[in-house]
């Protein structure tokens, strides 16, 4: 019996090493990864320029704590200024930590300004924004969902949160999605990607609303370390080079073409497309984790469930078409073999 606790429904399968788009178990097997970890792989496995940078970070200083200044955070904080909306950037070691401090805040922003009566989290039905009791407890009322967007923050005098932590860093094809409905956030909170891998997370605010943390109002002795940050700034470069993005778009674009043809192709299996980019959701007839392990044991791709019966996505922004169409094959081959067998 293991000693770790019980909250993952794991699978015994283990790897050893990977290299681009694939993952090898530790019998050699390689599986096609489009599953990125939960969409954290950005990069895929092995890339030489982020394993370089934590080979070099490795030999210098790992940790400190921000009682001292850390060179590598102010000069990956600034790049993120310099390349969105914000002006002041908070780092965090995971995205339910960036989210914690994207609420505290909101919430300090009006208890600064003598507002004590606005602490209330406006969220979607059936978001998710990770598994601290304050993220939970945000999620999803469904009496303040018709109508709310950027428009009523401003009539109304709300601040506008976004949870870019999976869809953010280039997977839709826009350096974040909140791009693709031209609109400005005042608070975005992000990780997955933005470590490649490395556990990192990062709360970005316009200047007014991050000017009432002051020292005291938050902290993290981890976060934003020289060795994350590092990392961090490497897989910054890689993402900022000119046509990465692009080439994401495009990828998305070819993507949801294969997830047309098949849908045409299995009616019967296939009820609806959903995502932008390389964040795609196709939701299926069988039970997605019955559909998600044939697909691992049958067919050595892996992918992802999610809530409502979705079969969820995640490639490394590296993927080619040629990649995708082996994994849309791969798919086929599976729905092949579930109507051959209730035939």
């Amino acid at each position: 019996m293991s000693a770790l606790y019980g909250t993952y429904a794991r699978s015994g399968l283990a790897f050893e090493r990977g290299e681009g788009m694939r993952l090898y178990d530790q019998n050699g097997v390689a599986y096609l990864d489009f599953h990125s970890g939960i969409a954290v792989n950005a990069l895929g496995h092995g890339d030489p320029h982020l394993v370089g940078a934590l080979k070099s970070a490795a030999d210098k200083v790992w940790h400190t704590s921000n009682v001292f200044t850390i060179p590598e955070q102010e000069r990956l904080g600034q790049r993120l200024v310099d390349a969105t909306f914000a002006d002041s950037v908070f780092f965090t070691n995971s995205g339910a930590e960036a989210l914690e401090c994207a609420i505290k805040t909101a919430r300090h922003y009006f208890w600064a300004k003598g507002e004590t009566d606005r602490y209330e989290i406006i969220a979607f039905t059936g978001s998710f924004h990770g598994r601290t009791l304050g993220t939970i407890a945000a999620g999803g009322n469904p009496n303040y969902l018709e109508g709310f967007g950027r428009r009523l923050c401003d009539e109304y005098g709300m601040l506008l949160v976004l949870d870019e932590v999976q869809c953010g860093y280039g997977r839709t094809g826009r350096f974040f999605a909140f791009e693709w409905s031209n609109i400005t956030p005042d608070i975005v909170a992000v990780a997955k990607a933005i470590g490649g891998g490395f556990p990192l997370g990062a709360c970005l605010a316009r200047g007014e609303v991050a000017a009432s943390m002051v020292p005291g109002t938050h902290g993290s002795t981890y976060g934003g370390n020289p060795l994350a940050t590092a990392v961090g700034n490497a897989v910054l470069d890689r993402i900022m080079e000119p046509g990465f993005i692009e080439h994401v778009d495009q990828m998305g674009q070819r993507l949801a073409w294969h997830l047309q043809q098949l849908a045409q192709r299995f009616p019967d299996q296939v009820l609806e497309l959903r995502g932008k980019g390389l964040l795609a959701g196709i939701k299926i007839t069988p039970p997605v984790r019955d559909f998600v392990e044939r697909l691992r044991s049958d067919h050595q791709l892996l992918a992802i469930g999610a809530g409502d019966n979705v079969l969820r996505l995640l490639p490394p922004l590296i993927v080619t078409e040629a990649d995708i169409e082996e994994a849309v094959g791969k798919i086929a081959a599976a729905f092949e073999a579930i109507q051959a067998e209730t035939n």
